[in-house]
């Protein structure tokens, strides 16, 4: 790596506590600083209020407070092309997307890394709790310092040519340093609350968003022995293993989502979190991103996570070609969900990861697979 004064690192800013206080460790390292504000989203509510103009208002408090320059830089066609429609698209296929994975590949660490490149950029820095390293040439990407801010989940699809780019000035850091530094300085994000959820849907009401895309098609709601329990609002509104809004109430344990049928229009459920139809041994999943490049050779254990804040648990993978694995469980999982990302990993070394097409019980698809 070039002197630190020698070299530019553009910087995505969100107008958050962790791209704030990332900045500014650059800039104390000794770094040539830019910061870019990202407008993925026209957010304006019916007031005409828009969060954006609010979060670039923090990013030109901070950057003066660090006396570095910034921009702001519109994504949004890109964003509403390859985020947006993918987002909608899985809905109406009666999976659960995963935006922010899409997002950071698409638009983060692609859109974003070619027009710092463009600025001139040596490299692209971010608030993300990740770390990299390299060793004889190959990059790896290893778990955030803080198991509980760790976003390796989000940023499986990464590849050699985006992390030989890439700073996370966060990674080796505990969100709670992360807070105690932005204090320490004064900055303007200091006390900010993290944001949540997805980006453009905000503080909105998920199915009222929703519905204002995708036409609704309500439907009966049965148990999988057919018995008719009420109706449901839509296919796209419920995810597995899902409570909350059913409506079902009674005597016993609490309901919960267990399937879906798209041909037909149904939504399975059945009582009790620890419902059988819930639990599967394995699943298929394709779009497959091996950090390393190196797909492994027939079969592999490591470990694996289904969704972002859970345990790791140990799998077996099965290469079945170049765009399709197995993953085969080594404890029954709950809940498993299409359309969500499959992550792998060896001790602290994400491997890379996948979307989950099927999911499989004594080798059968389960019922809300399509």
């Amino acid at each position: 790596m070039k002197d630190p004064k020698d070299t530019r690192v553009v910087i995505g800013m969100s107008g958050g506590v962790d791209s704030s206080v990332a900045a500014l460790l650059l800039k104390e390292q000794g770094y040539d600083v830019v910061g870019i504000f990202m407008k993925n989203w026209d957010d304006t509510d019916e007031n005409g209020v828009c969060t954006a103009t609010e979060d670039f208002e923090d990013v030109i408090r901070v950057c003066n407070q660090l006396d570095i320059p910034y921009y702001a830089v519109n994504f949004e066609k890109q964003y509403w092309d390859k985020v947006f429609r993918y987002f909608l698209d899985e809905y109406k296929a009666g999976r659960t997307p995963n935006p922010d994975v899409m997002c950071n590949k698409e638009i983060k660490f692609k859109a974003f890394l070619d027009h710092a490149i463009s600025l001139g950029a040596d490299y692209l820095a971010t608030g993300h709790y990740a770390q990299v390293s390299e060793i004889d040439g190959v990059y790896e990407m290893l778990r955030g310092k803080d198991n509980n801010k760790d976003q390796t989940y989000f940023l499986n699809q990464l590849s050699q040519d985006v992390l030989a780019k890439v700073i996370f000035p966060l990674g080796h850091l505990e969100k709670k340093k992360v807070r105690e530094i932005a204090r320490e300085h004064d900055l303007a994000t200091a006390a900010k609350k993290d944001s949540t959820g997805i980006c453009f849907i905000g503080e909105r009401n998920f199915k009222e968003f929703l519905s204002e895309y995708l036409p609704a098609q309500p439907g009966e709601m049965q148990t999988l022995d057919g018995e008719v329990k009420g109706r449901h609002d839509g296919l796209m509104y419920y995810t597995l293993g899902q409570r909350q809004g059913l409506g079902i109430g009674g005597a016993g344990e609490p309901w919960f989502v267990v399937g879906k049928n798209l041909e037909d229009n149904i939504l399975y459920v059945g009582q009790g979190f620890h419902h059988d139809a819930l639990y599967s041994e394995a699943l298929i999943a394709t779009q497959i991103n091996w950090i390393s490049r190196k797909a492994p050779n027939g079969e592999m254990e490591c470990t694996a996570k289904f969704r972002y804040r859970q345990d790791d648990s140990p799998v077996t993978v099965q290469v079945l070609d170049d765009d399709k694995v197995k993953v085969i469980f080594h404890e029954s999982q709950r809940a498993i969900t299409p359309g969500q990302a499959v992550v792998f990993y060896d001790g602290e070394v994400c491997l890379g990861g996948a979307t989950i097409d099927e999911v499989l019980k004594e080798d059968q698809a389960l019922t809300y697979v399509g």
